[in-house]
């Protein structure tokens, strides 16, 4: 008796499973032909229209305030210099202050401190990219002796990635035809859509430059930035 209880409530235990499976195949789109997975990839270019640049001071004084106070003065002259070239607040952004104590090392004596050097940078983006020389100039008149960059990008990329995801699906749907030719069949419809990945104009890592106020005029050329998108996509052929 007692296996017949177990062997019943076993039964009673499978029957919502089976429901479930039964239910799945149920929403299962059927496919009565071949399916076909292709990947395609679609890309635009455009001209970048952002500059990013590093811009900083750095001082070195016998003492820690000198050191700080000198940073500071010229630090304040090369914010002035950006806001009068027309940069505005949004796009000045403080990314680094640090002071720190210089020795001299001599072998088989203890180190002894000759001074303090400062630091101040900010990234400055440059919407007008054909003024970033004349601007970086500016900068180093008025006292900037460190520049990082420039690193130049696109500000809003989406509509050129959408140019170039609908390039992809019109390059995955021409694969598609020429394989039902090939195969003396034909494109009946496209089950599904994935995006695998975009590549947005990221900028490149800034490089660093001592600036001296001597420099010759500076040019930016800002040339083009590829945008590419890529799909996966399954066709059915019949």
């Amino acid at each position: 008796m007692k296996s017949a209880w177990i062997g019943l409530a076993l039964s009673a235990a499978g029957l919502p499973g089976t429901a479930q499976a039964q239910q799945a195949v149920a929403f299962a789109q059927p496919i009565s032909g071949t399916r076909l997975e292709i990947s395609a990839s679609g890309e635009t270019v455009r001209v970048p229209d952002v500059a990013i640049v590093s811009a900083g001071v750095v001082t070195r004084a016998a003492t820690a305030r000198a050191a700080i106070q000198q940073n500071a003065a010229r630090m304040e002259r090369v914010r002035t210099a950006l806001k009068r070239a027309g940069v505005a607040d949004r796009d000045i952004q403080t990314s680094n202050i640090s002071l720190n104590p210089d020795y001299r090392y001599v072998q088989d004596q203890a180190p002894k401190l000759t001074g303090y050097t400062a630091s101040n940078q900010v990234n400055v983006r440059f919407r007008d990219v054909e003024r970033t020389g004349d601007i970086l100039d500016a900068l180093v008149a008025e006292g900037a002796n460190q520049i990082n960059g420039p690193s130049l990008t696109i500000d809003k990329p989406e509509e050129a990635m959408d140019e170039a995801r609908t390039k992809a699906l019109a390059a995955g749907r021409a694969r598609a035809e020429l394989y039902a030719r090939s195969l003396g069949m034909r494109v009946t419809r496209l089950l599904a859509v994935s995006e695998g990945g975009g590549n947005y104009p990221v900028p490149p890592p800034m490089v660093m430059m001592e600036a001296r106020a001597q420099a010759a005029s500076t040019k930016i050329d800002p040339g083009e930035q590829k945008v590419q998108a890529t799909l996966s996509m399954v066709f059915e052929l019949q």
